[in-house]
Order: C-alpha cells, then sequence, then structure tokens
C-alpha cells in the first residue's frame, strides 16, 4: 500500500465512521415511517371531534382526553343495541390463552416424537401435518363448522377454542420438531438405556430445554388467535365474538356521524395485548426461532 493511501471509512472528529452515522439516519428514518400509523392512531384518540376536522392528522392534541377511549370501551354500539369492547375483549382473552396452551402442549409432543421416536412413516405424518400449515381459512370452514354442530359447540367460546387448536397445531408440531431436532440423539438414546420411557424422557430432558420455542410458540398464536376475523365472526355466537368482530361492528356501524378519535382508540384496545406481548417477550421469540436453526 502506498503511503498516501486513505482507509476505507473516514473517521469524523468524533471518532464515527461517516458510513455508520449513515446507516443510523437510515434506521431512524424508517423507524418513524413504521411509527407515523401509530402516533396518528394514539393523537387523533386523545382529541376532540372538532379539533380532528379542524386541524391535521400529525398535530399534536391542544387538549388532550380519554373521552374517547372510555366511549370505545364502554359504549361500542352494534345495530341498534349499544354494548362495550369490554366483554368482546375478555372473550378474545378466554378463547386464545386455553386455545395457546393446549396447542403449543400437543405441538411440542408431537414434535417430541417426530423428532426423537421416528418410526415407519413418520416422514409420511410430518408431510401431512405440514400441508395443514398452507391450508387456507376458507377450506376448512364448512368441515369444521360440522364437526361443531356434531360436537354441540355451534357459537361458543369453546367451539372457538377448538378450532384454533386444531389449525394451529400444524405450526406448533412444525416449530418444536425443527427446535427437538438439534437435541443429540445420545442424550435420549442414554435416557433409554437407564430405562427412562416417554414420558419420562420428555418430563426430564426435553421439556426443561423448551423454553425458547414455547415462547416462540406463544407469542406466534396469541397473535395468530387475537388477530383472527374470520373464525370469529363465523363460529363466534353473539356472546362468543373476539374483539376484532366488535371493532369492525363499531367502526362500521353508521350513527351520523363518524367518531374517529373513538375508532382509534378502540384499534389501539385491540391491539394493545399483542403489542405488549412483543414488547415484554420480543427477544425470546427472536432466540427461539434461531435455537433450531443449525440442525433440522
Amino acid at each position: 500500500m502506498g503511503a498516501n493511501a486513505q482507509p476505507a471509512n473516514t473517521l469524523l472528529p468524533s471518532g464515527i465512521s461517516a458510513g455508520r452515522i449513515l446507516i443510523y439516519v437510515l434506521l431512524v428514518l424508517c423507524a418513524l415511517y413504521y411509527l407515523a400509523p401509530l402516533y396518528v392512531m394514539l393523537t387523533t384518540s386523545v382529541k376532540s371531534l372538532d379539533e380532528i376536522r379542524s386541524g391535521n392528522l400529525l398535530s399534536i392534541p391542544l387538549s388532550p382526553n380519554t373521552e374517547a377511549w372510555a366511549k370505545a370501551w364502554g359504549q361500542a354500539c352494534t345495530g341498534v343495541t349499544c354494548e362495550g369492547l369490554s366483554p368482546y375483549f375478555w372473550n378474545s382473552l378466554k378463547m386464545a390463552i386455553p386455545a395457546v396452551l393446549i396447542s403449543s402442549l400437543i405441538g411440542s409432543l408431537n414434535g417430541y416424537v417426530l423428532a426423537q421416536w421416528k418410526f415407519r412413516g413418520s416422514q409420511i405424518v410430518f408431510t401431512a401435518l405440514m400441508v395443514g400449515c398452507f391450508i387456507p381459512f376458507q377450506v376448512v370452514i364448512l368441515p369444521m363448522a360440522k364437526v361443531l354442530g356434531m360436537l354441540s359447540l355451534s357459537n361458543t367460546t369453546t367451539g372457538l377454542i377448538l378450532v384454533h387448536i386444531v389449525y394451529g397445531m400444524a405450526f406448533t408440531t412444525l416449530f418444536f420438531r425443527n427446535y427437538y431436532v438439534s437435541i443429540p440423539e445420545e442424550l435420549v438414546n442414554a435416557a433409554r438405556i437407564d430405562g427412562a420411557g416417554f414420558f419420562m424422557i420428555y418430563r426430564r430432558i426435553i421439556f426443561p430445554l423448551s423454553l425458547p420455542i414455547f415462547m416462540v410458540c406463544f407469542i406466534w398464536q396469541f397473535t395468530q388467535i387475537w388477530n383472527d376475523f374470520l373464525f370469529g365472526v363465523v363460529f363466534g355466537g353473539s356472546d362468543a365474538q373476539p374483539v376484532t368482530v366488535a371493532l369492525n361492528n363499531l367502526v362500521n356501524t353508521t350513527t351520523g356521524v363518524t367518531e374517529y378519535n373513538v375508532n382509534m382508540a378502540a384499534a389501539i384496545i385491540a391491539a394493545l395485548p399483542t403489542l405488549l406481548l412483543y414488547l415484554v417477550a420480543g427477544k425470546y421469540f427472536v432466540r427461539g426461532l434461531t435455537a433450531g436453526a443449525v440442525k433440522g
């Protein structure tokens, strides 16, 4: 190299390279771009209707208040009757929590079998389960409605729980199987030689190692179930509809005046659980996804 050669990255007086500053600027711009809709929703939800009409979407609220939030939570109108978003919110919780726990546990056992207790035709079974990941919601509506009718679970929260367990089982099985194939087979074989059976190995060896992938399944399943609209509107009765259906009814109800602040507050309320879940456990989601990426 010549004596006058310059370094590839020119350092500024502060000691930071120009390329790194450019990366930071691009990241900040991307963050602002994606956060702009959330900012608009938050600011609109605390404005009055007069302020919304007279101002612009990006303006800061002059007199912020929570009246729209109270109305969205306690007075979401559906047809000629007025009910709150709150009962539908609790419907979603009562539906999502058991469906997430049961589908994750079943997926864990399925993945354990397919990864560590292989049998003749196990790959065919795994392939058949994977087909379930690509079946559109619309395909299973009629068969599922028939099954729910036979079980007398139509228009009930229990019926919705069963629907989400069955539909989510293929995804949870895929996640757990791909994670469990990274566990050394020698560890399981040694436990078999010592006389440990199927459930003993699962309880003492497999389950304690499964926290990262359980977090992945919890976040994935909770997000899918909470945000679901089609199954909720088809299989949920008037007393079992989830919050997404109630939000749609609220936003599309015509009362003469469109209350944008109430609509925005209701949308944020409906999105809060999944948003909080990602904020609290997002790092575990990424860690769990990459944990079984080496082998499988």
